[in-house]
């Protein structure tokens, strides 16, 4: 079985300057994807992998967290430009607001895309899927709020006829740390007819996935320089000391 990495990212910006850990410049994403396509990566859509039990080496998967649209601006042509795929995973509370994930202050003020926006990405390039309703952290849910969380997210599909990937990427990458929520989380999940559950875990899973639902995410800081990424994409999590 070869490994998957799926990467993680989140707001993109212009300049260097205003790089952060949440954010990174289109400057060094450019030379990121710039290396996937030179080094014959292969990137994946979520859905594709529904059907797949083997995949090609070299297979990646891109993610993006909140639909902010800075990515709309930065994101969307250079996945044309290199010929690449992503996901971008929706806080359906969120859109056409600001980011207001309070953990995250210096990234906070980040213009989230509107109904209309999302529906014209390019579904070619890019495939939508959940991020909660309002990215709270699931481990300090019970387990009436985790299911409330889901039914006014397909509220908001349904009444604005929105396709998204039956993906599900946790907020804060934060799954329940109870056993019983925790396998709550995962059967909700499973009778709700979603593919794959994912997390943070800076590691890359093998394919076929031995649990669907605990999908490992590796987080890609917008501090990340080109070495780092290359480090990630290889090993995951790392440290050069």
């Amino acid at each position: 079985m070869k490994k998957l990495p799926i990467l993680m990212y989140h707001n993109v910006c212009l300049s260097k300057a205003e790089q952060s850990s949440l954010t990174i410049s289109v400057q060094n994403l450019e030379k990121q994807f710039k290396y996937l396509t030179e080094n014959k990566y292969i990137t994946f859509h979520f859905t594709e992998l529904a059907n797949l039990f083997r995949i090609p080496p070299k297979s990646i998967i891109l993610t993006f967290d909140d639909v902010a649209e800075n990515q709309l601006i930065y994101v969307i042509p250079l996945l044309e430009k290199y010929n690449l795929k992503a996901s971008f995973f929706i806080p359906f509370h969120c859109i056409k607001k600001t980011d207001f994930v309070d953990d995250y202050k210096d990234d906070s003020s980040q213009k989230i895309m509107s109904m209309d926006q999302l529906k014209k990405v390019p579904s070619d390039l890019v495939e939508l899927g959940y991020h909660s309703y309002e990215c709270k952290k699931y481990r300090l849910l019970n387990i009436e709020g985790i299911e409330n969380s889901f039914l006014k997210c397909e509220e908001v599909l349904k009444n604005n006829n929105l396709k998204v990937c039956p993906a599900f990427a946790c907020p804060y990458e934060d799954y329940p740390k109870t056993k019983s929520k925790n396998s709550v989380l995962k059967n909700f999940l499973s009778e709700n007819a979603m593919k794959f559950g994912l997390r943070r875990g800076n590691r890359s899973d093998a394919f076929p996935f031995k649990d669907r639902y605990k999908i490992k995410r590796i987080d890609i800081k917008g501090t990340d320089n080109l070495l780092a990424f290359k480090l990630k994409l290889k090993f995951g999590r790392f440290s050069l000391f």
